[in-house]
């Protein structure tokens, strides 16, 4: 049986001997078939979401994406673009689910990378629950890693509700604290300034036409798009006002 055989049949998804870093980014970063994590020489497998995780996963990326056209302050990759750091001498490399750098960060995220050189701002994980290891790596192990290595915020999603968690960092201690959601159910990040969602929105997923005229999401979800529908409205209101029938008009 083959090394990669191996960590396949493995119930810890773990390497029963320990790797070196330089053989993980040259054999393993890059498979085709597994993807894997680097911890501190052994290589732990990244499992696959349910598809309703994957559904608010993909909403989740969707409204972000809109906020970041609207707001060009950061850039947003997947495809679990590893980063490295160091813990109590450590060596890790983690891959996100998504990760977010803001374009202040010291260390830029540039067009050709395709790993991460620096500390991603915000990091979020679909989490998986098809071992109780590797659903505690992303709410334990995860949580604790990216705290201390200065991620500033750590999303959780998760098709149960219960599960879905949002962490803001408390730089003085390094450790993470919950981001209480604010009046109606909003969480609000303070990473992107004006980034927000309604958390039942995470599970209702309202298309972006339904998001255009909620106050939550208007500012950043197809702005241009709104206010034209809103000229188009006092336009048809002007024109009964006047007797003529808007929809008449050809």
């Amino acid at each position: 049986m083959t090394t990669l055989q191996a960590l396949n049949s493995s119930q810890e998804y773990r390497s029963p001997t320990k790797i070196s870093e330089a053989e993980y980014w040259e054999k393993y970063y890059n498979s085709r078939d597994v993807v894997y994590e680097w911890n501190n020489g052994y290589l732990e497998e990244i499992a696959v979401s349910d598809v309703l995780t994957i559904s608010i996963y993909k909403w989740f990326f969707e409204l972000l994406e809109h906020y970041l056209r609207t707001n060009p302050i950061a850039q947003s990759v997947l495809l679990k673009m590893g980063f490295r750091f160091t813990l109590s001498g450590k060596n890790e490399v983690r891959r996100p689910d998504l990760g977010v750098v803001l374009n202040d960060n010291p260390i830029p995220l540039l067009p050709h990378d395709k790993s991460y050189h620096g500390i991603y701002d915000m990091c979020i994980e679909a989490l998986s629950d098809s071992t109780t290891e590797i659903m505690e790596r992303d709410t334990i192990t995860k949580k604790n890693e990216y705290a201390q290595a200065g991620v500033k915020e750590y999303y959780i999603l998760d098709s149960h509700r219960e599960r879905t968690q949002f962490f803001r960092l408390n730089k003085a201690r390094r450790i993470y604290t919950p981001i209480k959601p604010l009046k109606g159910g909003i969480i609000k990040s303070k990473v992107l300034p004006g980034f927000q969602f309604r958390l039942e929105d995470l599970f209702s997923k309202p298309s972006p036409d339904e998001m255009i005229n909620d106050k939550v999401y208007q500012d950043f979800v197809l702005p241009a798009y709104a206010k034209a529908n809103q000229r188009a409205e006092l336009l048809a209101a002007r024109l009964r006002s006047l007797g003529v029938d808007p929809d008449q008009i050809h």
